[in-house]
């Protein structure tokens, strides 16, 4: 009988990366992005592999950037607010808390949508009915947004998660406009209007797109070349923010769930690469082609997940993981700007046209100043699967109108140590800004571009331990092949710690756990937890649930705030029961350590510009690398889905489970 086939598809703004497991062993494919139908390099992903790996079924699992990208582009679709008459301007209000005080030149976002509707109803906040919706009101409603031509329909009314009927009866009179309807106590069944106004607002607003992006892909998948070469049936889940797999069904109808579906998945792979390495503490550097992405981790902790998060301005309720975005990548253009100094990024060259080594472009980028500089080989980028244009980059380099340099590679020096500020301050906005010192953490560097960028990210910070997994390109779709099933379930309470309705709660909540899964066939552990704060407080601190919570929850608001006073009343704001149905994960062998001496993967010798001159270096194959080898920089490492730059003063040594290690040398300034 055909093994089972998974294969997890990361889709990012310049290459598609697809892995998959063949016993122990995995397998990477990297291809062109495809971004005016990111489909189409998936299916043609999963053609080749399918056609070529036996198996009795076929499940893929897709990060993609669809719902991020729809939102930072603002390509979504018109949405139909729905909320209790007099809140129609919910939205617009929003918060009155500023971002920076003293900055006058901000600008908060504009609302999703300024189509906002009122129904004359109330619930109370103990989920009494105050106001039935009269059926003359509701039809007036649907007759409005008839008229107002909107493509998607979001309802968020006032106390909804403590009754929802009378948001249930709304959707059932607005069923005959044939619109997606997103409904707020489904999608985020917790207290604060505005956030859960706008967390359904933006589910709305991504609705259509998503849901036609994830039946097409689903309908190729079912019936294209994929199924016939494989003659299997396949499947398709989706990475969710939270860092675990949805049903493409739900993320269907939830897709503000899938907002960073790609980052998640490479702080998953980071994780699994941290615990089976040994390393408890981890900055995890995801660089790909258009932005960065960071992170901060413990290995013998699950990651830390936000509701409180924020995506182009605007807050999303849903769990999100606690991840921070800067927008430098190797597509990132060099510019210069009206003062006459030099800038690189947000705006990046992507797949079309891309940087101007691939052959298309013609404006200079991250990835053109590392080629100019000998940092990647023209010859070997992607295992030599591409050749790269050396002249075509130096002349993209050249046409930078600047005179600050005296050569087209000082130039490109420059224009790394600006994408470098970049992502150094989005390093330190997650270590040092928190309290955390990076000294005492090591840096885990993956993407296609993270790996060239480490060592002068880790000398700025102090950091004195790199780590480069296996297929560092790969490792955000490693990290969404061996995702759970993973879902939260909450409900806004407002109770007393000794309250009975405590057990009734988190008993409608895993019912409510088990059918979802029973739905995907998945039987779920289940835990208990609690937000809780102090009669009176704005904001909460989770605690898991025991019969010691509250103590627990003393302790807790000592450590962050200093004090705590176990005389004030405590009050459970949410309740919330997380269910995570565990994926299996084969275990990872660890080799014999072998020589020391790199000889044999020593590919020929290298030159590299760095610091104001050309240097000699060597140019290696990481494939003939074995566990024991020791390589002493400078040097640049080469692989199908990355290369590693090891800079002067820098050594790299490869482990037990083949990751590279680099640590500066002796004396070294790190």
């Amino acid at each position: 009988m055909a093994p089972h086939l998974t294969i997890a598809i990361d889709t990012g703004g310049t290459f598609t990366d697809c892995v998959y497991r063949i016993g122990s062993r995995v397998e990477v494919l990297k291809l062109p992005s495809t971004p005016d139908d990111p489909s189409r390099a998936i299916l043609e992903a999963v053609r080749k592999i399918a056609g070529t790996v036996p198996a009795g079924a076929v499940e893929v699992r897709h990060g993609t950037t669809v719902a991020t990208n729809a939102l930072l582009e603002r390509k979504g679709a018109r949405v139909a607010f729905v909320t209790t008459a007099g809140f129609e301007d919910t939205l617009a209000i929003a918060r009155q808390a500023r971002p920076d005080l003293y900055d006058w030149n901000h600008h908060r976002p504009a609302p999703i949508t300024d189509l906002c509707f009122g129904l004359p109803e109330r619930i109370g906040p103990d989920g009494e009915v105050l106001l039935a919706p009269g059926q003359a009101a509701i039809d007036k409603l649907r007759r409005a947004i008839r008229k107002s031509k909107a493509e998607s329909i979001a309802v968020s009314l006032l106390f909804s998660f403590a009754n929802p009927a009378h948001e249930q009866a709304v959707a059932k009179a607005l069923e005959s406009l044939r619109l997606p309807i997103s409904l707020s106590h489904q999608i985020l069944p917790e207290f604060r209007e505005y956030e859960r106004g706008s967390t359904v607002a933006l589910n709305a607003y991504l609705a259509p797109r998503l849901q036609r992006y994830i039946h097409a892909l689903a309908r190729g998948l079912a019936s294209g070349p994929a199924r016939r070469r494989a003659k299997c049936s396949v499947s398709l889940s989706i990475m969710q923010s939270s860092g675990g797999i949805l049903s493409a069904a739900t993320a269907a109808r939830e897709p503000v769930r899938t907002i960073l579906s790609g980052p998640a998945g490479g702080v998953i792979g980071a994780l699994s690469v941290a615990r089976a390495a040994g390393i408890e503490r981890i900055l995890t550097f995801d660089m790909g082609g258009t932005s960065t992405d960071v992170a901060l981790l413990d290995a013998t902790h699950e990651p830390p997940t936000s509701t409180e998060g924020q995506v182009a301005g605007l807050p999303v309720g849903v769990p999100m993981l606690d991840i921070h975005t800067a927008g430098a990548g190797g597509g990132s253009l060099a510019w210069m700007d009206m003062a006459g100094a030099l800038q690189v990024g947000p705006q990046s060259a992507g797949a079309v046209p891309g940087p101007a080594c691939y052959g298309g472009g013609d404006q200079a980028t991250v990835t053109d100043a590392n080629l100019v500089l000998g940092r990647l080989h023209p010859e070997y980028f992607l295992g030599g699967a591409m050749r790269l244009d050396e002249a075509r980059a130096h002349k993209a380099l050249s046409a930078v109108p600047t005179k600050s340099f005296d050569t087209v590679e000082h130039l490109a020096e420059g224009v790394l140590r600006v994408a470098n500020a970049r992502m150094e301050s989005a390093l330190r906005h997650v270590s040092v800004e928190r309290g955390q010192d990076p000294r005492t953490f090591t840096l885990l560097a993956f993407g296609g571009a993270g790996p060239l960028h480490a060592c002068s990210l880790a000398s700025a910070l102090g950091i004195r331990r790199v780590l480069v997994p296996a297929a560092p390109g790969a490792l955000s779709a490693l990290g969404i092949l061996d995702a759970d099933l993973r879902r939260e379930f909450s409900r806004t309470v407002m109770i007393s710690p000794g309250s009975t309705q405590i057990a009734q709660v988190f008993r409608l909540l895993e019912v409510e756990a088990r059918a979802a899964f029973a739905a995907e066939g998945a039987h779920p552990v289940l835990t208990r937890s609690a937000d809780l704060r102090y009669h009176g407080q704005g904001f909460e601190l989770r605690v898991s649930w025991s019969a010691n919570a509250v103590a627990r929850f003393h302790r807790l608001h000592a450590e962050f705030y200093g004090y705590a006073d176990p005389t004030r009343t405590v009050e459970i704001v949410t309740l919330r029961v997380h269910a995570v149905a565990r994926s299996r994960k084969p275990r990872l062998s660890r080799a014999a350590l072998r020589s020391s001496d790199a000889g044999r993967a020593l590919i020929s010798a290298h030159r590299i510009f760095e610091e104001g001159r050309w240097r000699s270096s060597g140019l290696y194959d990481r494939a003939k690398l074995h566990p024991g080898n020791r390589i002493m920089g400078p040097a640049v490492i080469t692989e199908l889905s990355a290369t590693t730059y090891v800079p002067s003063g820098w050594k790299v040594s490869v482990d037990a489970l083949s990751n590279l290690v680099l640590t500066p040398t002796s004396g070294a300034r790190a």
